[in-house]
Parts: C-alpha cells; sequence; structure tokens
C-alpha cells in the first residue's frame, strides 16, 4: 500500500469498458459456487451487487443496519435517474453524459470511471424496467424524462417523486430472488465494527447484532462495502438519521485510503430548518426546478406574503445570472447563490434564511392536473411538514448537507487499496469529482452494483480460487473482534452527562458554519481547534444508558458519533489542504471577481487520497494526477 495505481485501461476512451472486459480474467461456475462474498449495505449498489453475485454463482453474504433492505436510504432519492438513451433526439449521447458530468464535477474526476458510468447507465434503466419499475411514460408508451441541473438536454427517468424508492423495490425484487435460491443469506440488523486483513488482503467483517448485542465473526474472499456516504456529519441534513461513514472509516483505519472528503454536497432545495428540535432535513427533488422559479423580493427585509409582492418587485436571481441554464444550474451554483441573496438580506421567512420556489406560472401554463402528475407526492409531503399549499404559495428552500463526493479511494475495478476490499456507489469517490449532478447518484450506484463491480471483481476471485474457506478461528479475527469490544467497552464505561445526539448536534454546527458552503483558511484552523475540543469532552462526558448485551440505540450513535470526529478532523484537513475552489469546496479566498469558484488546476488537478498512519498522528497525503486525453479542462460556465 502507498502507492496509488489506477489501473485505468489503455486505449480510446470509448473503447476502454470493452477492451477491459474483454481481457478480464474469468471464474468458471464450478469454481464461484466455491468463494464467498461479503456485502455490506442493501441499496441500489449493495442490494445490486448481491443480487448479481448471486445470480453469477457466488455466495454471498448480504448484511444491512435497518430491519430490512428495502429500508436502505436509496429509498429516499426523489426526482430521477440519469441514462443517455436520448428518447427525446434532444442531441443526448453517451459522450454528452460523461462531458456533463466531467464538467458538473469540475474536472476532478477521472475520465475513465466517469465515461464507464454514462455507458452503463443505459443498461441500468433497461434492467429496472425489465425489473417493472414504473418509470413514467409519455403518451406514446416510450419512457418519459425531464431535465435536471447542469446539463440541457432532458436523459432524467423518474417515478414521480419516488424514484428512488421504486428503484430500490426492483433490486429488493432481484435480490430476494437469490435469497430463494439460496445464493444470497441475508444478515439485517447487523453493524459492522471492524474489517478484518489477513496478510494484506480483506478476509472477512465483525458485526453487532443491534438486537441481542452479540459480535458475531464472518468470513469471505472479498469484502464489498455499499455503505453510502456521510452527509448526516452535518448532522442536520436530507440523509436518513441512521446514515454513518462507521464501515469506511473503519476499513480507512486498516489501511484503505480516503480521496477527497472535503467534497460534500449541499443540495440547493431542501426545507428550511423549522425549529431547534429537528434531527433532520428533508429533501424536495432537484425535478421541481423544471417548473419551479427561484426568487427573492428585489427589497431587503420583504417580509410581505409571496402572493402580495408583484412581479415587477422579484428577483429571479438565477434565470438573471444564469441566463443559458436558469433555475438547473448545478447544485453547487444555487446553492451558493441562495446563501449570498440570504447573507445579503433579501432572505424571506422568520429567520431570513429561505428563498421562493415558485410554481405559479407553471400550474398556470399547464394546469394544476399536470403538475399534480409529475409531483403531487412532493407537494403533499411539503404540505405535511409545513402546513403550505404550494399549489397556492411558493415553497421556502434553503441549502442542506446531501451527498458526497469523496469517499473511499477506489481504482477502474472498484478496489481499495486493500486488496480484496471494494467499494461502490456513494462508498466510493470515483465519478462525481468535486460537484455531483443531479440523477446520477442511483445510476452510478445500480451501474457500480449490476454491471461495473461483477465484471472486475472476478480479475480478483480469479486468483483465488485455489484458497479455501476463510476460517473465523484465525488470530486476525480474533483480535479484530477484541478491539472491537473494547472499543463498546470504553464509550459505555465513561458514565457522563450528554447523549450522543448532543454532541453529534454540537458537531454538526461546527461543521456547518466553517466547512459548510463556504470556506476559508481561519475558519478551517478554528473549526480544528473546537472539534478537538469537542471530541475531548466527548470522550469525558458521554452518557450512553442501558447495556451492551442487549438493544441500545444510544450505543449505535455513539459508535458512529466517534467516528465522525475523526473523520472531521480528516475532511477539514483536507479543505484546509486544497487551497483552490472548485465545485462544492469553496474556497472564499479562491473566487473570481463575480464570485464563482476559482479553480488552480497547475497545483490541483489530482485527487487527495490519504492514508491513516494510526492514532494522534497526521494523515499522510497521497496524490493522484488526473490526466484529461479527452477535455479540456475549461473555467466552468453555466452563464
Amino acid at each position: 500500500m502507498g502507492k496509488l495505481i489506477s489501473k485505468i485501461p489503455d486505449g480510446p476512451l470509448a473503447e476502454k469498458w470493452t477492451r477491459y472486459k474483454a481481457s478480464v480474467k474469468l471464474v468458471n461456475p464450478a469454481n464461484k459456487k466455491k468463494i464467498e462474498i461479503i456485502v455490506v449495505g442493501t441499496g441500489l449498489s449493495g442490494a445490486g451487487a448481491a443480487s448479481a453475485l448471486g445470480e453469477l454463482g457466488y455466495s454471498v453474504k448480504n448484511f444491512c443496519y435497518q430491519d430490512s433492505p428495502r429500508r436502505a436510504h436509496s429509498v429516499a432519492a426523489q426526482g430521477g435517474i440519469n441514462a443517455a438513451k436520448n428518447y427525446q433526439n434532444d442531441g443526448d449521447s453517451t459522450y454528452r453524459l460523461f462531458y456533463d458530468m466531467i464538467k458538473g464535477g469540475d474536472f476532478r474526476a477521472r475520465e475513465g470511471n466517469v465515461y464507464r458510468a454514462a455507458e452503463v447507465s443505459n443498461q441500468v434503466i433497461d434492467h429496472f424496467t425489465a425489473l417493472g419499475v414504473p418509470f413514467a411514460r409519455d403518451y406514446g408508451g416510450t419512457l418519459d424524462t425531464r431535465s435536471f441541473g447542469g446539463v440541457q438536454v432532458s436523459r432524467t427517468f423518474y417515478a414521480k417523486g419516488q424514484t428512488g424508492q421504486q428503484c430500490l423495490l426492483g433490486c429488493y425484487s432481484s435480490l430476494n430472488r437469490q435469497i430463494k435460491k439460496g445464493n444470497v443469506k441475508m444478515f439485517p440488523r447487523r453493524e459492522m465494527l471492524d474489517l478484518v486483513v489477513i496478510d494484506g488482503r480483506a478476509r472477512g467483517i465483525i458485526t453487532r447484532n443491534l438486537i441481542t448485542g452479540e459480535i458475531e465473526r464472518h468470513g469471505a474472499h472479498a469484502v464489498v462495502l455499499a455503505t453510502g456516504g456521510y452527509g448526516t456529519i452535518y448532522y442536520l441534513s436530507t440523509l436518513a438519521v441512521n446514515s454513518n461513514a462507521s464501515a469506511a472509516w473503519k476499513a480507512h483505519r486498516k489501511g484503505a485510503f480516503f480521496a477527497n472528503p472535503s467534497f460534500v454536497q449541499i443540495h440547493p432545495t431542501s426545507v428550511p430548518q423549522l425549529n431547534e428540535f429537528q434531527s433532520k432535513l428533508t429533501l424536495m427533488s432537484e425535478s421541481l426546478r423544471n417548473d419551479g422559479r427561484i426568487w427573492v423580493p428585489k427589497s431587503k427585509g420583504d417580509k410581505r406574503p409571496a402572493n402580495d409582492i408583484p412581479e415587477d418587485e422579484r428577483d429571479y436571481y438565477l434565470e438573471r445570472r444564469y441566463p443559458t441554464f436558469g433555475n438547473l444550474v448545478p447544485r453547487d451554483v444555487a446553492s451558493r447563490a441562495a446563501k449570498e441573496r440570504c447573507d445579503a438580506g433579501y432572505g424571506i421567512g422568520e429567520s431570513g434564511l429561505a428563498v421562493n420556489l415558485d410554481f405559479r406560472d407553471a400550474i398556470n401554463k399547464q394546469g394544476k392536473k399536470a403538475i399534480e402528475n409529475k409531483y403531487g407526492n412532493l407537494f403533499d409531503m411539503y404540505k405535511t411538514i409545513t402546513g403550505i399549499d404550494s399549489y397556492d404559495e411558493p415553497m421556502r428552500i434553503y441549502p442542506a448537507g446531501h451527498y458526497t463526493m469523496g469517499g473511499l479511494w477506489v481504482d477502474y475495478e472498484l478496489m481499495t487499496t486493500i486488496p480484496g476490499l471494494y467499494a461502490i456507489g456513494e462508498s466510493n469517490f470515483s465519478d462525481h469529482g468535486a460537484n455531483r449532478l443531479g440523477a446520477s447518484s442511483l445510476m452510478q450506484a445500480a451501474g457500480d452494483g449490476y454491471f461495473v463491480l461483477p465484471n472486475t471483481i472476478s480479475n480478483y476471485l480469479a486468483d483465488q480460487i485455489s484458497v479455501a474457506k476463510i476460517a473465523t478461528d484465525k488470530p486476525e479475527f480474533a483480535d479484530a473482534e477484541k478491539a472491537a469490544t473494547e472499543r463498546i467497552d470504553k464509550l459505555m464505561s465513561i458514565k457522563g452527562k450528554h447523549t450522543a445526539s448532543s454532541f453529534h448536534k454540537r458537531l454538526g454546527k461546527i461543521m456547518w458554519d466553517y466547512v459548510g458552503m463556504s470556506r476559508n483558511e481561519a475558519g478551517l484552523k478554528k473549526a480544528l481547534e473546537l472539534v478537538k475540543e469537542l471530541k475531548d469532552e466527548f470522550w469525558k462526558d458521554l452518557n450512553i444508558p442501558g447495556s451492551a448485551a442487549d438493544l441500545n440505540m444510544e450505543l449505535e450513535k455513539a459508535g458512529r458519533v466517534a467516528d465522525y470526529f475523526d473523520l472531521a478532523q480528516l475532511l477539514i484537513n483536507d479543505a484546509l489542504d486544497r487551497k483552490e475552489s472548485c465545485g462544492a469546496h469553496f474556497r472564499e479566498e479562491y473566487q473570481t471577481p463575480d464570485g464563482e469558484a476559482l479553480r488552480n488546476d497547475k497545483e490541483f488537478a489530482y485527487v487527495a487520497a490519504w492514508e491513516y498512519a494510526g492514532e494522534g498522528k497526521p494523515h499522510i497525503l497521497h496524490k493522484e494526477e488526473l490526466k484529461f486525453e479527452e477535455v479540456e479542462m475549461k473555467v466552468r460556465s453555466y452563464k
């Protein structure tokens, strides 16, 4: 470990994946039955990988901390999933999808990985359609599409505002088929506590049964992490409350490099925080920006009801600043613009931390029924939360933590720096650079799980067919179990006065205030001091009621928050080290005269891959140079 080898195939960009598949090592059907694979996570990437690998004949063990695989956070995706089908005949293509992703990510992603994600996108849509996902269709029966931010074509397939839920149900059905056939064994209500590495290879995991508290050992020839991102580091985010980074962080501590941790996406359309007692925020799909227009009053501090403000006193600031893309600029651009308007005193509501998302013009033109058909469940959800009927008055929205482009470093085969350990979907860093385009998350997650990993993992497993079933009585399993048990005992023994959630909330505020939509050197250094102080307080004053030998959600939270303290320090250091602005990483010191992100390609056109050096020691930075052979790095403009 220590040297980054991306394994990007030779040849023209459009042929790399085809050439790779033609030359990859294979495992014959008889040998696949002898090989065990652990998959942690059951979202689109995890359930997709487990079912695809089971279909191939491997023996798969699939883990999730939820009571059912279909509660994975992929269920929360709303607006759609991208593919370059070009059904609209509007000029879309695999190359255009690739270029939109590279540009949207501000030229901080690998060409090879991104092109492959675009290439397999069409297979993903075909597969989900075959699984019965009820995508919207036009009058002639063809799958319908809509547009998302940062593009000028209509390539986003959708199932009203429930696309993630419907796609996850499709994955769940294919997973259940393999469970019924005996190719996949499901382990719900398990949390991964550690990765087991034997002779430098990933050979298993340690888990805790969240119902009984029992610590378990599980061995395999390879381990796949499909455990999502770390957006809940902000406490208030659009993610499920239990979403966490602990599995990835445990792998990081065992030798898997962590890449670009400071690349965190802030989603521009979230329901604003309503009170100080909230534990999460609610996403309002980016798809709403197809028909909704974003505006603020032209006068500072104007607190009149939105419908009382005349048209000539409204500032449609995205349409004014970015006439080419208008309300469908990328998420980082839209989020910063909303923050700028609110900071300048033009925000709405009591807090002044909100802007209007107005459907008046769309309803007048298309009719209420047409808008209801496209977004009805989102309007219903918004009304349930806020009491506002968005058919009659604008939604109020504000940016919130949402998605993480950073994650475990992986090569072209999706393998981490630990041989035999793979990271797929949001848990890896590979496809989105410094900013993810909307509707590309489901696309990448399903593509990794169903169509990429099943091809690449055989290149490793072909050399493992002579390795016997991994016995869990080896010293490495005992050591990992001992370390996990000792950590639980340490957490339980503190006997302080404050809950894990209270520490998490305070950590989230530090991260949002200093490491959120905009950052600067002084603020980042201040955040480092505050996080360290809070971490010290956590380990002295944490209180966990109950017992570790039973169901104990407070213990679960405590372990995750403890990991977040360490990840927060790495995230801040990465943001300090990257002295440029790119995508969602916006350093106030590095911006253009009109307030846009100012990249420094000469010094920072690389992937920052951080190596864990031990408790209390600074991480070691490794740089993977980003080489662009097909596209030219340009100043990203959406005007």
